[in-house]
């Protein structure tokens, strides 16, 4: 009988705990939802940002742009979240902004792939999408209201192009320049674009490439990347970096080796080229010679995305890609202007 009572008892109380459980989670969700609408009614803009991570200073340069660009003193409210480098956290973020009824969602993606579902429940909702820095790969154009990013392609040809004047100037022959390529996280827009626009340019000039090897577009792997290939290859000369993180730890790695960075290739240096131009100290390196050019990849999207949002609130539409003003950083007056597609490119050259 008090096996029974006990019995009894301990399903009460597990019924009253679930109860509460599910109380919790609702009055969780009310509050979301009170909050968004509070802030609606103080006729500030909400918007979520689903941050894809922090994985270099170019993100953190990114993520500081949106952040004072979308204040309360704009009349906006910034809604921030790290996807920590995952999609499925990115997904899930968004889903929270869908239930929070923000006024805008900006995504910057980790993958171009998988987006199409989570991008339709926005859509569903009425709440506008803007995709920043990566590109989204998916079945209707419609389900994204517009791109504010870089052409990475275009970053990796001017980069290539670069090497080409660099080399024609130099008298250096294509068969003397042996490349390895440190790329940066697979299937990323920003990696796919740069690599191309390297590959067009082997293909053209007759260059060797090596190796091609990810780097995840951080310090630490493109240190260990970079000291993989020098074990590997005798002969590298160029080591073309896809984002300024992976170039400081590819330099590390050359000069704990014993040998040295710098242009005259001909003379046994290993020059680096790189991607972004936010990191100081790639920039720094720029000015020592330690990397030879470097391709910006302008971060500020902020101010972008914000003039994409003013023309929504119109009823007017923003163009479906916008292309940010970038730059070519050098040291070395070699070459001072590059031609990529019959557009002349000035290279600023930097100094002490």
């Amino acid at each position: 009988m008090r096996r029974k009572s006990f019995a009894m008892i301990m399903l009460v109380m597990l019924c009253i705990l679930m109860v509460s459980c599910g109380r919790d989670a609702a009055f969780e969700q009310e509050a979301e939802a009170t909050e968004t609408a509070s802030l609606k009614s103080d006729r500030y803009i909400v918007v979520g940002f689903s941050q894809l991570g922090a994985e270099s200073d170019w993100r953190s340069a990114n993520t500081e742009s949106m952040k004072e660009t979308f204040t309360t003193e704009n009349g906006y409210k910034l809604i921030l979240e790290d996807g920590q480098q995952k999609q499925v956290n990115q997904i899930a973020a968004i889903r929270s902004f869908i239930q929070q009824d923000v006024d805008y969602i900006v995504l910057a993606p980790v993958t171009e792939t998988g987006w199409d579902t989570v991008l339709q429940e926005a859509k569903d909702a009425g709440i506008p999408v803007i995709i920043v820095d990566r590109m989204v790969e998916v079945s209707d154009e419609d389900l994204f209201t517009c791109w504010v990013g870089s052409d990475f392609e275009l970053e990796g040809r001017k980069a290539a192009e670069w090497l080409n004047q660099y080399a024609s100037q130099k008298n250096i022959a294509a068969e003397e320049i042996h490349i390895v390529n440190i790329q940066g996280t697979i299937g990323s827009s920003a990696q796919i674009g740069r690599s191309r626009g390297l590959l067009k340019a082997v293909n053209k000039y007759g260059w060797e490439l090596m190796a091609e090897v990810t780097g995840d577009f951080t310090q630490a792997k493109g240190r260990e990347v970079m000291e993989s290939l020098l074990k590997k290859y005798d002969n590298i000369n160029v080591v073309y970096c896809e984002n300024d993180n992976e170039a400081c730890g590819a330099i590390e790695a050359i000069e704990a080796a014993g040998k040295k960075v710098g242009s005259n290739i001909t003379d046994g240096d290993i020059m680096v080229i790189s991607f972004d131009g936010v990191k100081q100290q790639a920039m720094d390196y720029v000015i020592e010679d330690k990397i030879a050019c470097i391709a910006e990849c302008n971060p500020l999207h902020g101010p972008r995305v914000k003039a994409a949002i003013e023309l929504l609130e119109k009823g007017k539409t923003p163009d479906k890609l916008s292309y940010v003003d970038e730059e070519l950083f050098s040291a070395n007056e070699t070459v001072k202007a590059i031609t990529v597609d019959g557009i002349t490119y000035l290279v600023t050259i930097l100094s002490k």
